[in-house]
C-alpha cells in the first residue's frame, strides 16, 4: 500500500510540476526551422514565451483592419530574430496554427519594422484573439505598411518561421 501512495504521489508531483512549467511559459510557442542550402541540414530552434521575452522587445502603437481603434503591440523586432539566428535566406514562410502559411521577405526584417507580438494592450493574446503570436507591421508609420502585400503578411496564431539559409 506504502508504494501505491509513494507511485500516486509522485505522480502527482510531477502533473503539478508540467502544470506549473507551462504556465510560467516554458512550453514552446514559436519554433523556427532553418534549412541549410548547401548542406540540406535542417536546425530547429524552439523558443517559450520567456525566452521570446528575454530577446530584444520593442512596442509601438496602430491601428490595424481587424482591430477598432488604436492598439499597443508588444513583441520581437523581426529584425532582431533575424539577427539572432542569423538567417540570410531571402524568405521567411510563417506558419499558422491551422497550417495557413504566409512568405515574408526577410527584406522586411527592418529596423522600426515588423515585430512578432506577444502582447496587445498589455495583455498576452489569447488564440482566440490571434494570439499567442501574430506578426504586426506599424502600419500608421508609413504608406508602405499599408499594402495588401503587407497585410497578407500579418499572420496571426503564428507558431513556426521556416528559412532556408
Amino acid at each position: 500500500m506504502k508504494g501505491i501512495i509513494t507511485t500516486v504521489a509522485a505522480t502527482l508531483m510531477a502533473v503539478i510540476a508540467l502544470s506549473t512549467a507551462t504556465l510560467a511559459g516554458e512550453e514552446p510557442v514559436l519554433t523556427v526551422e532553418i534549412l541549410a542550402a548547401d548542406s540540406g541540414v535542417t536546425t530547429t530552434q524552439s523558443y517559450t514565451m520567456d525566452q521570446l521575452r528575454a530577446l530584444p522587445v520593442s512596442s509601438f502603437e496602430t491601428e490595424t483592419i481587424w482591430t477598432e481603434g488604436m492598439q499597443t503591440f508588444t513583441g520581437v523586432p523581426l529584425a532582431a530574430l533575424v539577427s539572432e539566428l542569423d538567417l540570410t535566406g531571402e524568405e521567411i514562410e510563417a506558419v499558422a496554427i491551422n497550417a495557413y502559411s504566409v512568405k515574408i521577405p526577410v527584406s522586411d526584417a527592418v529596423e522600426n519594422g515588423p515585430i512578432i507580438a506577444f502582447e496587445r494592450n498589455g495583455s498576452q493574446m489569447s488564440i482566440r484573439n490571434k494570439g499567442p503570436l501574430w506578426i504586426v507591421y506599424p502600419y500608421d508609420s508609413s504608406a508602405d505598411y499599408r499594402t495588401e502585400a503587407i497585410y497578407s503578411r500579418s499572420i496571426w496564431q503564428l507558431e513556426k518561421l521556416v528559412v532556408k539559409n
